[in-house]
């Protein structure tokens, strides 16, 4: 990030706390919600808040917290998450470690003792160890880490560590104590995004060798990874797709990266989870562009070796590789703007690539049949349309939703490699605040739901209205095919009764087709509150893409 003093900037106080610096630029940079739990510690960070543009989101819970502001930062470029000292912090330190495992940019703000009061009371509550515990654990799940102990130094440290969150799309720590929460900066500065170059001669060289190897290609295939989503790449993905015709694939992590009725778009490649047309095109390709691409086992289903690096051009924040070579100091959006700017050959789109994910989802059940897994995707991808953004949680929610077919780019979240469950609920939290325009479907199985639905007092709270649909499967259907016993069980909840307890929003229980239908159509109608639709499915029913992930884990555990 670059700063400008604020002798030059009419929007900055001449002088001003370091909280309010803080604040300060977050809101300069986009963030106009902060998720957390008050505590004492970060109290007055907190009434500097009330003051300010951005609006505090009480949740029930410092993880859900976290998992708010994970999906805040996907849909809206960068997320922040404040609490307080180690009993709240160390309660974001998972969905921290997700965001740090997805690539996403989430500021994690804690309270911490006064600079005094660790010298005169070392037995303060809630320490652990000492008072660099956290700040310890921290700087492992977290790319740029600080404590704001020196208010001259303050400004230049929130620089370097917003800069990192923004340049490598990732989490950051900023410990505030709290007797600096109030301390004077000195002529302030203002932050702007910073920008960053390639290496000219590097990048032609580059150039040359993928030129070469996408013009002399047979089956050329692109895999589009989730960092075009998260650098904002799509528009230079489809402008080169549009130059060449060559089909694109996403991964779990990466769906909805692009609209999925572009005419070059075969489906999601999930290895040996995924359709047979997808993952033979991708697997037989002469060259495979991976565009900012994680090669998990998650995105490849386990595949052992599924693309051979001799036939890849492997781009993604970190690095460029083409074949065996390897080229420092290339940017990702350089690099995609140069190569649409160069002569690729142009091929012929081969409409016999049909999608047979679209097709298996159009053999429609009976309306008066039971529901099940397959039913109920089915139903619902002829419910959404673009004014939808569907959040997975982990399980059928998630392998299940694979199969839906997004009508715009980056309008499915879910945390597909790091599969921390109870993601969903409070992500939509999260997501619905940074774009309030289009209307979250949560898809969550009831062991998710038990972890954070309580989050529907904030989702209530703050009068959001997501369509949230529960796959009660009476347990973790996922463990069930891997190994199954008596710790896969749940008590069993009356879930539709929850709109009682919050005396606001609607709940339906469904058992059959047409009753889901129904309660789909009366959501749609409903928009003032939240919809709980209560799936009731069999203990073992699951998608075809799930059986075929848990049988190949199933088979490393026993």
């Amino acid at each position: 990030m670059t700063c400008k003093s604020s002798d030059t900037m009419e929007s900055q106080k001449a002088h001003t706390t370091l909280g309010e610096y803080l604040i300060n630029q977050l809101y300069s940079l986009n963030v106009h919600h902060i998720f957390g739990i008050p505590g004492d510690y970060v109290l007055g960070f907190y009434d500097q808040l009330t003051k300010s543009k951005i609006k505090i989101i009480n949740t029930c819970d410092e993880q859900s917290a976290g998992f708010a502001a994970d999906a805040y930062a996907r849909v809206r470029g960068l997320g922040a998450v404040c609490v307080t000292y180690c009993v709240g912090g160390l309660k974001i330190v998972n969905s921290t470690a997700e965001a740090y495992a997805e690539k996403s940019p989430v500021v994690v703000i804690s309270g911490a003792p006064g600079l005094p009061e660790k010298k005169k009371t070392p037995l303060l509550h809630h320490r652990v160890r000492d008072f660099n515990t956290q700040r310890d654990i921290f700087s492992n799940v977290t790319i740029a880490s600080t404590i704001l102990d020196n208010p001259e130094d303050a400004p230049a440290e929130i620089e370097r560590v917003l800069s990192a969150a923004i340049r490598h799309k990732m989490p950051v720590y900023i410990e505030l104590p709290r007797d600096n929460v109030y301390k004077i900066i000195s002529n302030p500065r203002i932050c702007s995004v910073p920008e960053f170059n390639s290496d000219a001669a590097v990048i032609r060289e580059a150039l040359q060798e993928a030129v070469s190897m996408i013009n002399s290609a047979q089956l050329p295939v692109v895999v589009a990874g989730v960092e075009v989503q998260r650098f904002g790449l799509q528009e230079l993905l489809l402008k080169f797709l549009q130059k060449t015709n060559i089909p694109v694939v996403s991964t779990p992590l990466s769906k909805s990266v692009i609209n999925e009725l572009h005419r070059s778009y075969l489906g999601v490649y999930e290895g040996a989870m995924g359709y047979p047309h997808v993952r033979n095109y991708v697997e037989s390709s002469d060259c495979v562009l991976l565009i900012g691409t994680f090669m998990t086992d998650i995105d490849f289903g386990n595949s052992p070796t599924p693309v051979e690096q001799g036939k890849t051009i492997n781009i993604t924040s970190s690095k460029l590789s083409i074949k065996h070579h390897n080229y420092e100091n290339v940017e990702m959006r350089d690099f995609l703007e140069k190569l649409n700017n160069v002569d690729l050959r142009k091929r012929n789109i081969d409409t016999s690539l049909k999608r047979e994910g679209i097709l298996a989802l159009q053999q429609r059940p009976s309306n008066r049949d039971k529901i099940t897994v397959d039913g109920l995707f089915g139903k619902l991808n002829d419910f959404l349309t673009p004014d939808y953004m569907v959040i997975a949680d982990v399980g059928d929610a998630l392998f299940g939703g694979l199969d839906l077919v997004i009508h715009k780019g980056t309008e499915f979240l879910s945390p597909a490699y790091y599969l921390s469950m109870g993601f969903a609920i409070p992500a939509s939290i999260g997501a619905q605040l940074a774009n309030p325009a289009i209307r979250p479907i949560v898809l969550v199985g009831d062991g998710a739901f038990q972890m954070t639905g309580t989050e529907l007092s904030t989702i209530a709270r703050e009068k959001l209205n997501p369509i949230i649909i529960l796959l009660n499967n009476d347990g973790y259907r996922t463990e069930r095919t891997i190994l199954d016993g008596p710790f896969n069980d749940l008590y069993s909840w009356d879930y539709s009764k929850i709109v009682e307890l919050l005396k606001v929003g609607v709940s339906f229980d469904v058992n059959s087709n047409r009753e889901f239908e129904s309660a789909l159509e009366k959501a749609k109608e409903n928009g003032r509150e939240f919809v709980l639709i209560n799936v009731h499915l069999d203990r073992f029913d699951a998608s075809a893409a799930l059986k075929r992930l848990t049988e190949s884990l199933s088979k490393k555990v026993r």
